[in-house]
């Protein structure tokens, strides 16, 4: 059995870039593999692709109804999805997840390209730009919108108020967490106040598919809760912006130190969503997925007691030498590439996955398509606990 040695494995620490957080989690996989820290309140942290995997399916063991991320970060209401498990969540992933199929997202390619191109090309042609603050963290949030079929004055709003929630996640700003959060249920309420009066078809609209669902209460069909419809539409609002932020900002660093993989990539565009896919696994956004022990458990040989949070580190089981040979090397032939995390594991798998794959495709074939090269013109700046990767990373695009 491994005992840690408490109260610290490792710590947490400010401006951490992805480079010193991945050697961190490197070590930790060799010496201490399930490891605790006293920082950002205490918590565990699973460093293993087996034991996120396990950890991340069992949800009977392992709720996401106490703690869904490390730092903890909901002060205003049940969310779901995300904050249920199973059986309890299911209504609303059966809502929503024929509006994300595969086939469903397939649909809204030409409308993801339009705004990838609206929001990238003036950053190019201006010749210098944050890649991050003004493209990847502005057209997901258009995207969102649009599928979520707000109309413009809501558009205008989730713009502003979608980025001010993330920035003040990323200044650990609980008072500024609580403020922008308020702003963003005002919108959910809205938003469904418009539905209920005037409703669009539940096939093509996610709020209207969760008001149309009826679950068996008693013996009699009865609406979601409205309390809980208002948080699952709080948490769409924004849930789809921070990880396409940070991943295109980690792609194009990527490809600004290694211009053999910028020209092969934009002689070969069929070679973009494997090259997707490897990004994801090297540069995966996350670290702080939480779940808790609804009893005292052991993982990886460690004991953790019921209560205690326990952070899913997506980011290094992604990086783990015994699943991904030379894991810190980008590949694009990896024959596993599919037992990559990025997206999680289990009921919580990201519903949004095929809608995110087109969002990252689409925004790395314009970005080929419109440089010869990238180079990094000024300071890099990295996200603190729950994601991984740059937020800020200013770009001279040479075409």
């Amino acid at each position: 059995m491994h005992v840690p040695v408490i109260s610290s494995d490792f710590e947490v620490l400010p401006g951490e870039s992805l480079e010193t957080s991945q050697a961190t989690y490197a070590d930790l996989r060799r010496r201490c593999p399930v490891a605790h820290t006293d920082s950002l309140g205490g918590f565990w942290a699973l460093t293993r692709h087996a034991d996120v995997a396990r950890v991340a399916a069992d949800y009977s063991t392992f709720t996401t109804t106490v703690q869904n991320v490390v730092p903890k970060i909901a002060f205003t209401g049940r969310r779901p999805p995300l904050h249920l498990d199973p059986p309890d969540q299911t209504p609303y992933r059966a809502a929503l997840n024929p509006l994300l199929s595969a086939e469903r997202v397939a649909l809204l390619e030409p409308m993801v390209r339009r705004i990838v191109r609206e929001e990238l090309h003036p950053l190019v042609a201006r010749g210098t730009g944050d890649i991050c603050g003004e493209f990847s963290g502005r057209f997901p949030v258009r995207v969102f919108g649009r599928w979520m079929n707000l109309d413009d004055a809501l558009q205008t709003k989730l713009m502003d108020a979608g980025p001010a929630f993330i920035r003040a996640v990323q200044a650990f700003d609980n008072v500024a967490m609580k403020d922008t959060s308020v702003v963003l249920y005002d919108m959910a309420r809205e938003v469904i106040a418009q539905r209920k009066a005037q409703p669009l078809s539940p096939e093509t609209d996610p709020v209207s598919a969760l008001l149309a669902v009826r679950i068996d209460q008693s013996g009699q069909q009865v609406p979601l809760p409205d309390d809980m419809i208002i948080g699952t539409v709080r948490q769409v609002l924004v849930v789809g912006i921070v990880a396409p932020m940070v991943m295109v900002g980690s792609m194009a660093l990527h490809l600004s130190r290694d211009l053999a993989l910028h020209r092969q990539l934009k002689q070969n565009p069929a070679l973009v969503p494997a090259a997707v896919e490897e990004f994801m696994r090297l540069y995966t956004p996350y670290r702080g997925f939480a779940r808790t022990p609804l009893k005292d458990v052991e993982v990886g040989g460690c004991p953790i007691k019921a209560g205690e949070p326990v952070a899913l580190t997506y980011a290094s089981a992604n990086r783990d030498e015994t699943v991904f040979p030379e894991p810190d090397v980008f590949k694009l032939d990896r024959t596993n590439i599919s037992e990559h995390l990025a997206f999680g594991r289990g009921p919580h798998y990201c519903a949004g996955a095929h809608l995110g794959r087109l969002e990252l495709r689409m925004a790395l074939e314009e970005l080929l398509a419109s440089t010869r090269a990238l180079e990094v013109c000024g300071e890099v700046l990295y996200c603190p606990y729950p994601e991984i990767g740059p937020y800020q990373v200013p770009l001279r695009f040479v075409n």
